[in-house]
């Protein structure tokens, strides 16, 4: 065991409101494109907010075999799509690799919901038809973990495999644990990442209710504008972005192309409130100062900050604020970014997209563009890269997650060298 052997990225993939592919993702962003538009997933009348950001095009006969996708929720769906575009893009193939090889490949994949779809529509056919009318496919349709089940399943990854459930923050959660897992010894290759399919009738409606959704029906567009004097809630959207991490020892001893190392990465929980964040910001410092730590950099090592940033009048101040506590002067001359401006908010799927966006920020020396931003928050005062893409030297890179029962989780990358 080597708790500090080096972690590397050799692999991504993404499907998700920008693009269905990473090269669709990176250039949509330098557009500034925003994936937001009228709900059509579903009838939206009596609807307070009526769009989202949805996946456009997306046909899950693309990855899936028919009769198996039918057994699966859309979230799978999404899982399944950016794990095969990982894999390869790692160019893994684990068809043709020993069992051996495989026992020591394992899967971390979140959803921070799971099978919404499957769970209403299973629930239409209770009051309907009764409980002998259910699917026998409905449990491991619904459950969150099946993600990473048939993941490993398709590919036959025998090592550590299991689900994260942590809300926002649970892209960013299995890219932590995976990287435990890899400094542990207990694997050579993780496949991690989130999926999310929440634009349901309950799904929307539920957030609604929370009062967390933009009602900016008018003009869906603009809807998701972190830092905006004038945001007034999160746009929810769908899709997965997963990651291939692996020992840098075995990535070199088969050739593999290496976007990044993985740096270190922080965690803390609020203890504050179920939905809203601590305006204190302190389990934001804690997580960022904790994975500055875990990185063994100095706060002044950072280039760019893909902040986590929702478009909530609330949780844009507390992160920045918190920025401003853990960097200092620093503060200031970060690069910062909210790419949720352009996709939504993914939910368990936002930490794995956006750690993708942060890794394309250090392979292009690029900073993705924050949009919408007509008139900032007073109380909003860094530089959020607005309205364009701008060319910075990226080194070092960090990607905030914070989610609903106040986790927190901060991930580090580096160029590698």
């Amino acid at each position: 065991m080597d708790s500090r052997a080096r972690i590397v990225v050799t692999g991504m993939g993404t499907v998700n409101p920008l693009g269905l592919s990473v090269d669709a993702f990176w250039k949509a962003m330098m557009e500034g494109e925003s994936g937001a538009a009228p709900i059509t997933h579903f009838d939206v009348s009596g609807f307070k907010t009526r769009f989202a950001c949805e996946l456009k095009g997306f046909d899950p006969l693309n990855y899936i075999e028919r009769k198996q996708a039918a057994r699966l929720d859309s979230f799978c769906h999404y899982a399944l799509a950016a794990a095969q575009q990982a894999v390869e893009d790692a160019q893994l193939n684990p068809a043709n690799q020993s069992q051996a090889a495989r026992d020591r490949m394992g899967v971390v994949f979140g959803s921070g919901i799971g099978g919404l779809q499957v769970l209403e529509t299973q629930s239409k056919v209770l009051a309907e038809k009764g409980a002998n009318s259910l699917s026998p496919f409905m449990i491991p349709m619904m459950i969150g973990n099946m993600a990473a089940g048939m993941i490993a399943i398709r590919y036959g990854l025998k090592g550590p495999n299991h689900g994260v459930v942590s809300a926002c923050t649970t892209g960013n959660d299995a890219i932590r644990d995976a990287v435990m897992l890899l400094r542990q010894g207990y694997a050579d290759v993780m496949v991690c990442g989130g999926s999310e399919s929440p634009i349901t009738p309950l799904g929307v409606g539920g957030f609604a209710a929370m009062r967390a959704l933009s009602t900016r029906n008018h003009d869906p567009q603009t809807a998701s504008r972190p830092f905006d004097a004038n945001r007034d809630g999160f746009v929810v959207g769908e899709g997965a972005g997963a990651l291939i991490l692996e020992t840098l020892s075995h990535a070199q001893s088969r050739g593999a192309k290496i976007y990044a190392e993985v740096l270190g990465f922080g965690a803390s929980a609020d203890a504050y409130h179920y939905a809203a964040p601590d305006p204190s910001g302190a389990g934001v410092i804690l997580a960022m100062q904790r994975a500055l730590q875990d990185a063994d950099i100095a706060p002044q090592a950072v280039d760019y900050i893909n902040m986590h940033a929702t478009s909530t009048p609330l949780g844009d101040v507390a992160e920045s604020n918190a920025i401003k506590q853990v960097f200092g002067d620093h503060a200031y001359a970060l690069k910062l970014s909210a790419t949720k401006s352009m996709t939504g908010h993914l939910l368990g799927a936002a930490g794995a997209i956006e750690a993708i966006a942060t890794l394309l920020a250090i392979q292009y020396n690029l900073i993705p563009p924050t949009i919408n931003g007509e008139s900032l928050d007073p109380e909003c005062d860094l530089d959020y890269s607005m309205g364009q893409p701008q060319t910075q030297e990226v080194t070092v890179a960090m990607s905030n997650a914070f989610g609903f029962g106040g986790h927190n989780t901060t991930v580090v990358f580096g160029r590698f060298s």
